[in-house]
């Protein structure tokens, strides 16, 4: 069946109800009848201008808030990509016949921004309840009825609710503060490596604070030797971040002294049985040695770093896995193994955020991932941990967090 060819144009015009367009400097970019016909302007006196430029607040109440909250809403619109609902307004409007003289107006505003393809806001949808009529409504013998009880404390209570909103944004964004400084302590970005380029990434999952169990560590050895490491704790959120912590740390300080990467592990592996909710987590070490052009590498449970050469095929360094932290009652020496890599080969380390999707194998995040590295192979590893990313996260957002470590070896 053929679509119906639809002149959107014509439909935002018919829209019922206030509707406008702005731009994100909040100049008037189109509005629909009822504006025009409701707001008193013509369409000359809003399209190009800045809306508050258009409709300031009453210079003769200097109790007037209209403006700044308006302002206020639709800058956050703009700020997160997300609608803005807000409380009842009183919002006085002059006349245009009258210049100087005001009406008293009463407004219900929803601001939602409108996402182009790499999701930025190019406008922003305005639309506006005029309730100037109900709220105006006595319903009675007269201005003493009960109706202007119910006005007064209607309006009251929807400032009140905005104040609430308000406090309630505030004090979110306090916490997303404490949060990056939480994970710029946990997860620095690595020290530039003496001969070598790295790229390291990290992504909560969708709705989490901007910290999690995921981490990744760089750590110089003696001579031209690097271990790279990449780990999941089991959870999301400030506890899954606080363990990330304590085990980062062990293992850290274990790959500086052990002989190899399953060493490392082993002793990690002792370490997390006492601390909480350290069990079941999964984690990779690799030590690479750029004399001997090896990798040596151990796997407790965690997906397999993933080795793309320099003719841009990839291999996975699956053959050294265990499972995870705490999964054995008693401790056992982990496995190791070693594979060799020519001069501009690339390293990628990953947490299964990355690869894993609900209701698929793994194997088909794996052969995404292999599929990807070969397109890119010829990226420096900056850009193609970006690449990664794009190809392999939902454009919604994951609902895992993700670690990612790209080395050219």
């Amino acid at each position: 069946m053929r679509e119906p060819q639809i002149d959107y144009a014509a439909v935002f015009q018919a829209l019922p109800g206030m509707v406008a367009l702005l731009t994100p400097d909040l100049v008037y970019a189109d509005a629909n009848d009822d504006f025009v016909r409701l707001s008193g302007r013509t369409r000359e006196q809003l399209l190009g201008r800045y809306i508050f430029d258009v409709f300031p607040d009453n210079p003769n109440d200097p109790a007037a808030t209209g403006m700044r909250d308006v302002k206020a809403s639709m800058l956050r619109a703009v700020a997160t990509g997300e609608r803005d609902t807000m409380a009842l307004q009183r919002y006085d409007v002059e006349d245009p016949q009258r210049p100087g003289h005001w009406q008293e107006r009463y407004w219900s505003p929803v601001n939602a921004p409108v996402l182009d393809s790499d999701g930025q806001v190019v406008l922003i949808v305005h639309r506006v309840e005029e309730v100037t009529e109900l709220i105006r409504a006595r319903g009675g013998t007269g201005s003493d009825s009960r109706a202007r009880v119910l006005e007064a404390e209607l309006y009251t209570r929807a400032h009140e609710l905005q104040e609430v909103n308000e406090r309630l944004r505030q004090a979110h964004a306090r916490e997303r503060e404490v949060a990056l400084a939480l994970q710029a302590a946990m997860l620095p970005a690595p020290s530039p490596l003496p001969h070598h380029r790295a790229a390291v990434r990290y992504r909560p999952a969708i709705g989490a604070l901007n910290v999690c169990g995921d981490w990744y560590d760089l750590v110089e050895l003696p001579g031209d030797s690097l271990a790279v490491a990449v780990g999941d704790v089991v959870g999301h959120g400030l506890t899954a971040a606080c363990v990330m912590g304590q085990l980062r740390s062990a293992l850290s300080a274990a790959t500086r002294v052990a002989d190899g990467p399953a060493q490392a592990l082993k002793a990690l592996g002792l370490y997390a049985r006492f601390v909480e909710g350290a069990e079941s987590t999964t984690v990779v070490t690799t030590f690479i040695d750029w004399n001997s052009h090896t990798i040596t590498y151990s796997c407790a449970g965690h997906p397999p770093p993933a080795l793309l050469h320099p003719d841009g095929t990839v291999s996975f360094l699956d053959q050294a896995t265990d499972p995870p932290l705490g999964a054995r009652p008693e401790p056992v020496p982990r496995p190791e193994a070693r594979v060799p890599f020519f001069d501009g080969a690339i390293l990628a380390l990953y947490t299964d955020g990355l690869v894993e999707r609900r209701h698929e194998d793994i194997d088909v995040g794996l052969a995404r991932l292999a599929d990807s590295l070969t397109r890119h192979c010829q990226a420096d590893p900056e850009p193609l941990a970006d690449a990664l990313l794009a190809d392999l996260l939902p454009s919604t957002g994951s609902t895992d967090d993700t670690a990612l470590v790209v080395i050219r070896l």
